[in-house]
């Protein structure tokens, strides 16, 4: 199946699940699980309830989804930089 097939919705996070999944409110009022992608694993990116997240959904199976971006929420700390090592 090519990328271009894939379904990309929007949604809020309700449910933290075991193994790295999550419980995800989709706009139209239905709920899936989804998992991080890759690079969000790569790069740290935390997810928790509430977040607002871009899901996509192969059109063969509409109940899982692989979440590949999280929206930014306003009044949220920006990243921590730590300087390596202290002498």
């Amino acid at each position: 199946m090519a990328k271009e097939e894939l379904l990309t919705l929007e949604g809020n996070i309700d449910e933290i699940l075991p193994d790295g999944r999550f419980g995800v409110m989709l706009d139209n009022r239905h709920r899936i699980i989804a998992y991080t992608a890759g690079k969000m694993r790569k790069h740290r990116i935390r997810s928790v309830v509430g977040d607002r997240v871009h899901v996509e959904m192969t059109p063969y199976d509409l109940s899982k989804g692989r979440i590949v971006f999280r929206e930014r929420t306003p009044g949220q700390a920006g990243p921590v930089r730590r300087s390596g090592f202290r002498r």
